[in-house]
C-alpha cells in the first residue's frame, strides 16, 4: 500500500474518483496505486502531485541509484508554498482539529493565527480536552529579539503591541489543563506550527514579515530528519522561555 499516497489525499480531501478525473484514467487505476502501490507512469506522478500540491517524490521516493546518494530525510518535505498565505486556511483548521497528541507553535506574534480563526482558543482547548500537549511561545514584547526584528521590518516599534493583541485571545487557555502559553527572547530563525507528524516552517527573510515568506509542509518518517531537526529547535527555544500571565500585560 502507499501509504503516503492515501494519507495525503485523506488529508487533502481528495477521493479516487477525483484524482482519477484529474489524471484522465479509470478509478480502479488509482485505487492500484493505493492499495498495492503500483507505481503510475511518470506523466500521471506529475498529475497528482500537482492536483494534490505535494512534491512527487515524496508520493514515490526515487530508487537508490537515481536518488545519487540524497540523504533520505529530504522526502520528508510534502510541499512548499510561496508565502504563508498560499498554505490553505482549511488546512490550518483540519491539522488543529485533528491533532491527537501535539500542537506546537512559535512565532513572534501570530496575529494571524486568531484573526482567521476567531474560534482558535476554543478549538485549542478541545484538543487539550481530548489529551493533546499545547504549547503555545510568543515573543517577549518587552524583549531584545523583539525590538531588533521589529527594526529590522522596519514597522515603526509595532511588533510589541502585535503580540500583546495576538496573546488576549489566548487569556482563557491560561490554567488550562494541558494547554501552556510562554514568551521567549530568542532570535527567531523560522516560525514553526507542529500537528504532531506534520510540521509547518516559515522561514524568516531578513526585513521581511513572515506572511511574505515560503512556508515548508514536513511529515515525520524516521529519526533525525528534517522535521526532527526543526521541532528540536521548537524544544530548545520552549525550554528557555518564560510562562506567560495576562496580569503582566
Amino acid at each position: 500500500m502507499n501509504d503516503r499516497l492515501r494519507t495525503v489525499m485523506l488529508q487533502r480531501q481528495v477521493t479516487p474518483e477525483d484524482l482519477a478525473a484529474s489524471c484522465q484514467v479509470d478509478v480502479k487505476t488509482v485505487e492500484r496505486w493505493i492499495s498495492i502501490g503500483r507505481q503510475p507512469l511518470r506523466r500521471h506522478q506529475w498529475a497528482v502531485a500537482k492536483r494534490l500540491g505535494v512534491d512527487m517524490s515524496y508520493l514515490w521516493p526515487p530508487e537508490e541509484d537515481e536518488a545519487q546518494g540524497q540523504p533520505t530525510e529530504q522526502t520528508e518535505l510534502v510541499a512548499a508554498f510561496p508565502n504563508r498565505a498560499s498554505f490553505p486556511q482549511k488546512s490550518w483548521v483540519r491539522l488543529l482539529k485533528t491533532a491527537q497528541e501535539h500542537i506546537d507553535v512559535l512565532v513572534f506574534s501570530g496575529t494571524f493565527f486568531a484573526q482567521t480563526n476567531p474560534r482558535v482558543a476554543a478549538m485549542l482547548a478541545e484538543r487539550s480536552d481530548a489529551g493533546v500537549q499545547v504549547r503555545l511561545c510568543f515573543g517577549d514584547p518587552s524583549g531584545k529579539a523583539v525590538a531588533v526584528r521589529d527594526e529590522e521590518e522596519g514597522i515603526g516599534g509595532t511588533l510589541s503591541a502585535k503580540i500583546r493583541a495576538s496573546l488576549t485571545y489566548y487569556r482563557k487557555l491560561i490554567g488550562t489543563p494541558g494547554c501552556e502559553v510562554r514568551l521567549h527572547d530568542t532570535t527567531l530563525y523560522n516560525s514553526l506550527f507542529r500537528f504532531d507528524d506534520v510540521l509547518l516552517v516559515n522561514p524568516h527573510v531578513w526585513g521581511q514579515p513572515a506572511s511574505a515568506n515560503p512556508l515548508f509542509e514536513l511529515r515525520r518518517l524516521e529519526e533525525d530528519g528534517w522535521f526532527d531537526h526543526y521541532a528540536g529547535s521548537f524544544d530548545a527555544v520552549w525550554e528557555t522561555a518564560k510562562p506567560w500571565s495576562p496580569e503582566s500585560m
